[in-house]
């Protein structure tokens, strides 16, 4: 390995470091219907995004649940030592993408066939520290 790659490589590895986030991929629900709840939670705290999403009678909310606490089990691992009522921690970025599509074929009436399309989708979502500590 180069010079030059190794240091990149190192680089991304220290910023990782400071990264906390969780991802599901391939999941069973049209990246429509699960954007609706990711913009419900984008930029909320940790504690009122869990809450909307618990409260929340979507399918997909259930999913974004499970991921969010994953996120906030990846921050615990990363800072033992620390609370996370001290970390003030807060849903930064939540991306919804379009994951793998399964093509079926439904029948359609004088011998025609539709396609039926169910798709998938990929999210990613991002957790940071809020790190002014004023109180106003």
């Amino acid at each position: 390995m180069g010079v030059r790659k190794r240091e990149r490589a190192e680089a991304i590895k220290e910023a990782k470091k400071t990264l906390y986030f969780a991802k599901l991929n391939n999941c069973p629900t049209s990246p429509r219907k699960m954007r609706l709840m990711a913009d419900l939670v984008r930029g909320e705290k940790i504690d009122k995004a869990l809450n909307i999403l618990r409260f929340s009678s979507k399918e997909s909310s259930r999913k974004l649940e499970k991921l969010l606490l994953s996120a906030i089990a990846n921050w615990q691992q990363k800072n033992e030592d620390a609370s996370i009522e001290d970390a003030d921690l807060f849903v930064k970025e939540i991306r919804v993408d379009g994951g793998t599509m399964l093509k079926r074929l439904r029948p359609a009436p004088q011998g025609r066939a539709h396609r039926i399309r169910k798709r998938s989708n990929h999210v990613t979502l991002v957790l940071a520290a809020n790190d002014n500590t004023q109180s106003n």
